[in-house]
């Protein structure tokens, strides 16, 4: 184990995205922190953070929660203006 220091941040994210990975952190048994700290680590290193089961697990929660956003989307979202 490593000791580390964590601060609480505020991250606005796409609704439906954020519904999968609350899912998937419900899944895994972890918190949405961690969820999202293991992500980054995988990423930061070009590797993938899931195994295939993890996988077919988040199609399943894109599916429930209507997520058809793709990679190719991601520099590509606007919210529409508010009134």
């Amino acid at each position: 184990m490593k000791d580390i220091e964590r601060i609480q941040t505020g991250v606005r994210l796409e609704k439906r995205t954020l519904k999968v990975l609350k899912g998937l952190a419900e899944y895994l048994d972890l918190s949405l922190g961690d969820v999202i700290e293991g992500i980054v680590l995988h990423a930061f290193e070009g590797k993938s953070p899931f195994s295939k089961e993890t996988r077919e697990q988040i199609e399943r929660l894109k599916v429930v929660y209507g997520l058809d956003l793709t990679s190719e989307d991601a520099h590509h979202l606007r919210e529409p203006p508010r009134d």
